[in-house]
């Protein structure tokens, strides 16, 4: 559809030009044989232009990408599975496809989905704590330790 958007968890909203752009520069296709295993497709019963279905992808390192070898590859990727959307428009055209990671403890791309689990998994992650693996902040590490402490006093309180 000609008002077409990509939206995930980190990325966008982006209009069709600049996803399609996006797609292009990364030559995912051109640098991996892609098997995207695709399963469990449903239409959302609240939002009943909306599909959803997963994808559990592997990757094979073919050619070159973003200055990795495919020779210098050890395994094949395995990204962690996804949820993946597509939504219609009256017409039957996508109007908005996106993607959300689900078990980031999945696979061997640092629980990086999408481009950024390819990027991830030659060893060449974009510089951003977004396309870096899963890694709780200072005050969420912080607020965790506070919650273990209160629920020792809580323990033995009860003693």
């Amino acid at each position: 559809a000609e008002d077409f958007e990509f939206v995930a968890a980190v990325v966008g909203p982006l209009p069709k030009d600049e996803y399609l752009d996006a797609l292009a520069g990364f030559k995912l296709t051109e640098s991996f044989d892609i098997t995207q295993n695709f399963f469990g497709f449903a239409v959302d019963p609240l939002q009943t232009n909306r599909v959803w279905f997963f994808s559990r992808q592997e990757a094979k390192h073919i050619a070159p990408f973003m200055g990795a070898k495919a020779e210098d590859s050890k395994e094949n990727l395995l990204l962690p599975p996804q949820t993946l959307h597509l939504d219609f428009n009256e017409d039957g055209q996508i109007k908005e496809f996106g993607f959300y990671t689900v078990d980031r403890r999945q696979g061997n791309t640092g629980g990086l989905g999408g481009a950024f689990g390819y990027f991830y998994g030659v060893g060449k992650p974009l510089p951003i704590p977004e396309c870096q693996p899963f890694k709780p902040s200072f005050r969420y590490r912080t607020l965790s330790f506070v919650g273990k402490i209160g629920k020792f006093f809580a323990k033995k309180k009860k003693d």
